[in-house]
Formats: C-alpha cells, sequence, structure tokens
C-alpha cells in the first residue's frame, strides 16, 4: 500500500488538489461525488487499491516525477547568467523541463485511467495574440 506522502505526491502530480481532512472513497457523499464528477473517489479507490506489481510501477513513476519536478527548480539557479566563459544558457531550459515533466504527469493519469487534473488542464497549448 502507497504511504500517506505517495498517496499525496500522486494526486499533485496527477494535477488534483489537496484533499485536506476531506477523505474521498467508496463511501463518500453522493453529492460529492457528483460536484466532482466521481474522478477523486475513482483516484482514490485505484490509488488504494493497487496491487503489489502495480504499486511499484507507480512509485517508479513518482520516484522520476519527483527527480523531474526537482530540476525545473533547479534549472532557476541559471537564470541569472546568459553566458560564462564557454558555457551559454539555454533560454528554453525551464520551460523544456516543465513540458517534460507534464508529459510525465499525464503519463501517470493515463496509467491509473483518470483524465489530468485542473493543474493539468486541458493538454493544448493556446495562443494568446495582441
Amino acid at each position: 500500500m502507497l504511504t500517506p506522502a505517495q498517496l499525496a505526491d500522486a494526486r499533485r502530480h496527477m494535477g488534483y488538489p489537496m484533499l485536506g481532512d476531506t477523505n474521498p472513497d467508496d463511501r463518500s457523499d453522493a453529492a460529492y461525488a457528483r460536484v466532482t464528477s466521481g474522478r477523486y473517489q475513482t483516484l482514490a479507490h485505484r490509488l488504494n487499491s493497487l496491487r503489489p506489481e502495480e504499486e511499484i510501477i507507480v512509485v517508479n513513476h513518482l520516484t522520476t516525477l519527483t527527480t523531474l519536478e526537482k530540476a525545473i527548480t533547479t534549472a532557476g539557479d541559471n537564470l541569472d547568467t546568459d553566458k560564462a566563459a564557454v558555457w551559454h544558457r539555454n533560454r528554453s531550459e525551464v520551460s523544456d523541463r516543465t513540458r517534460l515533466y507534464h508529459q510525465w504527469c499525464r503519463k501517470l493519469c493515463s496509467l491509473m485511467g483518470i483524465p489530468p487534473g485542473p493543474a493539468l488542464g486541458n493538454g493544448t497549448v493556446q495562443l494568446v495574440r495582441g
């Protein structure tokens, strides 16, 4: 069974908000299920009922996602330097890393059979014209 921290990380990486003291499960209030289209309950059920071999796969994904997420924040360490000796900053590094991270987040959603949560949006790029 996944630890509480792993459950929270899985929900977060999949784009779902923190739960607080709400505990969606198979016995959740029907009204709550209607408001959230049952996704939170389905996600909670799947995360809490993984077979051992599935749990290993999810834990591996969570490890990869944590590594990718940390790489985004550490890429910010170089934003103040454009060029140092022969080294040149990759101007798209943060966006490239963020895109890769979101790709893996969506891969976890797909693996779990759950649509990406609100924090991941619908996966389309929208151009803003000024």
